[in-house]
């Protein structure tokens, strides 16, 4: 086997991201059918939308508007990501997000995890619970138990996160991508030096993933 180096650069609160990763996961699919020797190893890290978001969290919508021009504007932006969200079996249903959480909870949680085993299941619960069910995700007892779900235990995955524990190393990991010049996100980085930014087409992903290795 070939082990391919896959860097996830995301914030659990961005739609493309959650795009980004249903066509990751498709282009691997792609890539081992013609390449089967590949052996993806994917690592998460973090990255903040908006480092300044409250830790109690902020209403969803109004930030929103603010953010992109108007309620006009949003809910344009809103029904295209909708669309190009069902491409990828994706049901976004930003109606029922309240609440624009802080992630450094969520950030440090798939930072535990992935230091025991690969953390896609639980982004992947993140990401769903976020923007189909409109979970908080800067809740501990919310994300506790949708890592309960995916096999932690949720007294342990509790404990820990109402500490500060890795709180710093999270927000150096989200410093170096800045450092790297990373703005955007989803950013994927491949083998350490194949870089793709934004949520591309798993023919784009598929390319650099060939180009990387």
């Amino acid at each position: 086997m070939k082990a391919l180096s896959i860097e996830i650069i995301s914030d659990v609160v961005c739609p493309w991201c959650f795009i980004g990763k249903r066509r990751l996961a498709r282009a691997i699919e792609k890539l081992r059918a013609t390449n089967p020797q590949i052996a993806p190893e994917i690592s998460w890290r973090p990255f903040f939308l908006d480092a300044q978001t409250p830790v109690s969290g902020e209403p969803y919508r109004p930030y929103l508007e603010r953010k992109f021009g108007g309620p006009e504007r949003l809910d344009a932006i809103w029904r295209h990501i909708e669309e190009v969200g069902r491409g990828e079996n994706i049901d976004f249903a930003f109606e029922r997000i309240a609440l624009r959480a802080n992630t450094l909870l969520a950030h440090r949680l798939i930072h535990r995890v992935q230091a025991q085993r690969d953390a896609s299941a639980l982004v992947e619960r993140l990401f769903s619970a976020h923007f189909t069910a409109g979970e908080n995700l800067g809740d501990a007892a919310v994300l506790s138990r949708l890592a309960s779900e995916c096999g932690e235990d949720e007294a342990a995955t509790r404990a820990y996160l109402v500490t500060d524990q890795d709180a710093e190393v999270v927000r150096e990991l989200v410093a170096q991508s800045q450092r790297m010049g990373i703005t955007g996100v989803p950013f994927f980085i491949f083998n350490g030096r194949v870089g793709v930014s934004g949520a591309q087409a798993p023919e784009t992903l598929v390319q650099a993933m060939n180009e990387a290795n």
